[in-house]
């Protein structure tokens, strides 16, 4: 018998994370509404707080071809076109799986570690009555970054 991964981070009520991730939090489940998922039926959202106090926004994306994009990488890439690379907060809204918060896949944690290793992580399902109160570095502890 093996037992179920740990979760990374603290799992605290919705009411007791700060306003402004609240904010994000409501942000990320009004834009998973808009996920276009026909093939998997697995909406997510995600919102980004950047370092000039700007909120970007993003949901995943299927087509037939299997070329998917997550919901974290279209808010990271929605920042980077509109000029943000620096971001302080990320929250991840989707359905529990098996009674296990959904978390950035490997590709996205690579993608935000790319723009700060202290990103703030905050999972929630789109009920928001719990969060998973994480980091990046929680979540990829040895990550890669290269550097001339």
């Amino acid at each position: 018998m093996t037992d179920a991964p740990r979760a990374a981070g603290k799992i605290v009520a919705f009411s007791t994370v700060a306003p402004e991730v609240q904010d994000l939090i409501r942000k990320g489940v009004e834009v998973r509404e808009r996920a276009y998922c026909p093939y998997s039926r697995f909406k997510v959202g995600s919102a980004i707080l950047c370092a000039d106090n700007t909120v970007v926004t993003g949901c995943n994306v299927e087509n037939s071809a299997h070329g998917s994009i997550c919901a974290e990488r279209s808010a990271i890439v929605k920042a980077v076109s509109e000029g943000k690379t620096k971001f302080l907060k990320l929250v991840v809204i989707a359905d529990k799986l098996q009674n296990q918060f959904t978390a950035p896949c490997g590709s996205c944690r690579q993608f935000i570690v790319e723009f700060g290793a202290g990103v703030e992580i905050y999972l929630s399902p789109p009920d928001m009555s719990e969060v998973l109160v994480t980091s990046i570095k929680e979540i990829l502890p040895l990550h890669f970054i290269f550097t001339e």
